[in-house]
């Protein structure tokens, strides 16, 4: 028995005439007959009971014919949706990403994913001090942006764009882009940023920072999470120093002012993953990443 075999008696099921079904499944009308015969033959009962005039159905006919109707319906949705997930426009994708890109790079991201896969499932999770290398390797997730290169045999990276550091303070600071020399300008000032002890990349070049201009922060508070950063900023509980990217976080009174360190967003994933899903996510990302580049 051959799927099309029950294609062939699903339409001559409804339309009860060999000539007519046979116009319509493009065979002639002996290989029709010859079909069904088969197919009755193997099931070992009849489907149809006939004469020169009329064809009926049997009691088991339509009962095989309501099963094969829901059979071959659930068989063609599952062709289509297997279709889709071969060209990378269906199924699940899971996403690790850092926060700052969450404001603007990101919505833009998924805004594209839904008009051009709309049947794509996104998870996305922001881990704060968590290793994407793991993650990935251990397929918790399938991509992970992040600030640093991920250097490890079995994944790959491409650097999508840079962007500057910039110092963040509230609206009605004293500082301001005409009377800012560098950081030591403000060294005197409370800071609000991620804890310097931590191993995370933006962490360890706050060191960086702040070692180049030698001097170590007054540290008021520390958070890892940059809306609540920008919050605290704005109610000029101290000044923070964040990537570009969350100057695009508009609902917060403060004000931007960069300096001359860079940061960069990274795109990582399993060099042996063959999704087409995955393949279609990195094309989307490489190209928007462009307009992003300053």
């Amino acid at each position: 028995m051959t799927i099309q075999q029950m294609r062939y008696f699903l339409v001559l099921a409804k339309e009860l005439h060999f000539w007519k079904t046979s116009e319509k499944v493009h065979i002639s009308q002996s290989s029709l007959s010859r079909q069904i015969q088969s197919l009755e033959g193997e099931l070992g009962f009849k489907l149809l009971e006939r004469d020169k005039r009329n064809v009926e159905l049997t009691e088991a006919g339509t009962f095989i014919q309501q099963r094969w109707e829901l059979l071959l319906n659930e068989l063609n949705q599952t062709h289509r949706e297997a279709k889709k997930i071969s060209a990378g426009t269906s199924g699940v994708i899971s996403i690790a990403y850092p926060g700052s890109i969450s404001f603007d790079f990101l919505p833009n991201l998924i805004k594209k994913f839904a008009e051009e896969m709309p049947d794509l499932k996104i998870e996305l999770t922001e881990p704060t001090d968590i290793n994407h290398e793991k993650l990935i390797l251990d397929h918790h997730i399938d991509i992970a942006f992040s600030r640093d290169i991920i250097v490890n045999p079995t994944i790959a990276s491409s650097k999508l764009y840079s962007e500057p550091i910039c110092l963040v303070v509230a609206e009605n600071h004293w500082l301001n882009k005409d009377n800012f020399e560098d950081l030591r300008t403000v060294r005197d000032e409370n800071f609000i940023i991620s804890a310097l002890h931590h191993t995370t990349f933006f962490a360890s070049l706050l060191r960086q920072i702040f070692n180049t201009y030698g001097f170590e922060p007054k540290t008021s508070i520390e958070s890892d999470f940059g809306g609540m950063i920008l919050k605290l900023v704005s109610q000029n509980l101290g000044i923070s120093i964040l990537p570009y990217s969350f100057q695009f976080a508009t609902d917060y009174d403060v004000r931007f002012i960069n300096l001359s360190e860079k940061v960069d967003l990274f795109i990582n994933w399993r060099k042996n993953d063959q999704s087409q899903i995955v393949k279609n996510v990195l094309n989307h990302s490489i190209e928007l990443g462009k307009k992003y580049d300053l």
